[in-house]
């Protein structure tokens, strides 16, 4: 009986992704264990193994498909004495042949734009949404999305007036009034303007009429972009944000740096060379179990109180960031904790972290000192309750007693959840890690 490829998860949450690459072609012979392709996620490229033996008998969605769903038939294995015709009763129609499905710019609106998004999706089974019994097909809903449409304001015209994709073109032909965006878990976002009133965000339509055709270069929009954007909307409509910042002297950190990188190893498997961003990992890890009570996330059901000091640490790449994780990192020497960021980072720029290296964490850190940022605030990453902004180190002109004398000085602010962390729950955390950071010896017990 033939053997369907099925799209994989690869991670908790993981819903649909891009079919990067086939390391197979139709005919091929295949073993369990054997790379057949890759895909790729907002976070990462991962190579997936065959589960089952056997000969490619279709290759059901091209190189490049992007939006091909969990658990859609991506192949399909011919076992042995098997030919083509043993597929004829399956259902292995592709999901997409466009490479552009999710990330493409909105389909054509008033103003002239286009999009391209696959019809599979329109002629997939529709779905009903709860309680409104709206009827829409998957290509209609994600085409609504994207132009921030409320479905209840479209005519379906598809059977049992289901809303298809010719709907979305028509009613935005037509000029129809756009709804304020929704976001998932989150009431749409909203500004007060001078008259008290609530003022909507500005939708793609308005943005569209507002600057002259030609005058701006379209780019479509990645999965990481996205998914960065999404959980950030999210974070800063539904998490009541506060900072709190406090200055830390390095020099003691700084001359422990040099001493230990001095001594360290250069070569083998215990060389080492420590940045002092393995000491504020080290240092925020340390924090969270002196004052545990920060070192929480908010959920409905009630606060969960971690064990654990699992660090995330933001890492830039292009188009976006990724946050791995250090996990245990209150346990860990600095030298693994050096080692393990140096990696992590490798992999993140190279997009070959698996989801097990940025899924979790308790906390996050982001560092901007390195590109010469004083002082900034983050944002808060879900479901932490905490981010700690780091800036720059510099010399500064410091009182102590009567004297004026220059020190290295670092700012840092903390961002909390005030769901979670009250005013002084943070001043506590902070000055934790100020105690640890001016004090690294602290740090080694």
């Amino acid at each position: 009986m033939p053997i369907p490829i099925l799209m994989p998860a690869l991670s908790p949450t993981m819903e649909e992704g891009t079919l990067a690459k086939w390391h197979v072609a139709l005919g091929d012979e295949i073993s369990s264990g054997d790379i057949i392709a890759e895909i790729e996620t907002d976070k990462a490229t991962m190579e997936v193994e065959a589960v089952e033996e056997g000969r490619v008998g279709k290759i059901c969605v091209e190189e490049g498909t992007a939006g091909v769903a969990v658990n859609s038939t991506i192949a399909v294995l011919l076992e042995e004495g098997e030919d083509e015709s043993s597929i004829s009763g399956m259902d292995t129609a592709p999901v997409s042949k466009s490479p552009v499905a999710e990330d493409s710019p909105p389909l054509k609106t008033s103003n002239g734009k286009a999009n391209n998004i696959t019809k599979a999706e329109d002629e997939a089974p529709a779905r009903e949404t709860s309680g409104n019994r709206i009827i829409a097909s998957p290509l209609a809903k994600r085409l609504a999305k994207q132009n921030n449409i409320d479905l209840k304001q479209v005519q379906g015209t598809g059977p049992n007036n289901r809303i298809i994709k010719a709907d979305i073109e028509a009613y935005l032909q037509s000029g129809g009034a756009i709804a304020a965006p929704a976001v998932t878990s989150a009431p749409a976002l909203t500004e007060t303007g001078r008259s008290g009133q609530l003022v909507e965000p500005v939708s793609d339509k308005e943005i569209f009429a507002t600057y002259e055709e030609g005058s701006y270069d379209l780019i479509p929009i990645d999965n990481m972009r996205r998914t960065v954007a999404d959980r950030l909307t999210v974070a800063k409509s539904t998490i009541p944000h506060f900072y709190l910042t406090i200055d830390c002297e390095l020099d003691k950190l700084l001359e422990a740096r040099k001493r230990l990188n001095e001594n360290a190893p250069k070569e083998g498997p215990n060389a080492f060379k420590l940045s002092v961003n393995d000491f504020i990992i080290k240092a925020m890890a340390l924090s969270l179990q002196y004052v545990p009570a920060a070192n929480a996330t908010w959920s409905g059901q009630g606060i969960l109180r971690h064990k654990r000091s699992d660090v995330a640490v933001a890492v830039a790449v292009e188009g976006g960031l990724f946050t791995p994780v250090i996990r245990h990192a209150d346990l860990k020497t600095l030298s693994e904790i050096s080692n393990e960021m140096k990696d992590l980072a490798v992999r993140a720029r190279s997009k070959k972290l698996s989801p097990a290296d940025y899924v979790g964490g308790t906390t996050s850190i982001s560092n901007l000192g390195m590109m010469g940022i004083k002082k900034f605030d983050a944002v808060i990453n879900p479901p932490h309750a905490t981010i700690l902004a780091v800036g720059a180190g510099e010399k500064r002109p410091v009182i102590i007693g009567d004297q004026v004398v220059p020190r290295t000085m670092m700012s840092v602010t903390l961002s909390c959840d005030h769901r979670v962390v009250d005013g002084a729950l943070g001043a506590e955390l902070l000055n934790a890690f100020k105690g640890f950071i001016e004090d690294p010896v602290t740090m080694l017990v």
